[in-house]
């Protein structure tokens, strides 16, 4: 917790967007409440094109609590949408091997998990707080 996920996940956003690619980032609750919203006035659809259609994907703080079945559901058609069209970089404190439980439902977890772990990159952090040594900074 708070050893920079979000901070790496943004800087190399910001070298994507350098590099004239483009990249869409949303913290992860925040994505299920807009597709939700979405689903109900409408533009659930051009939502879904749009994560679609990035080159880089940036999910942020993924996995804190269960998905419901229509979160299940909008991650795989996401990550469907998204295998081999681009790239979906995924932050989380929640290990790998319990992904699985927190999508809930098998045969979701299975199509999520299979589009999304077998190709990936792995970068695992560890250490201090970025925040704890923050506030322990003394200031001016």
């Amino acid at each position: 917790m708070g050893v920079g996920k979000s901070w790496l996940a943004c800087a190399l956003g910001h070298k994507a967007c350098r590099d004239d690619l483009s990249v869409l980032y949303y913290r992860v609750p925040r994505l299920f409440a807009a597709l939700s919203l979405a689903r109900g006035d409408g533009r659930y659809g051009r939502l879904l094109r749009q994560v679609a259609k990035v080159n880089l994907l940036i999910l942020d703080d993924w996995g804190p609590e269960p998905l419901l079945l229509e979160q299940a559901r909008d991650l795989l058609e996401i990550v469907e949408n998204r295998y081999d069209a681009g790239s979906t970089l995924i932050t989380s404190q929640v290990p790998v091997d319990r992904w699985y439980e927190i999508i809930g439902i098998p045969t979701l977890a299975d199509a999520v998990l299979d589009r999304l772990v077998h190709n990936a990159n792995r970068i695992e952090l560890a250490g201090e707080s970025l925040r704890k040594r923050k506030e322990a900074e003394p200031t001016a």
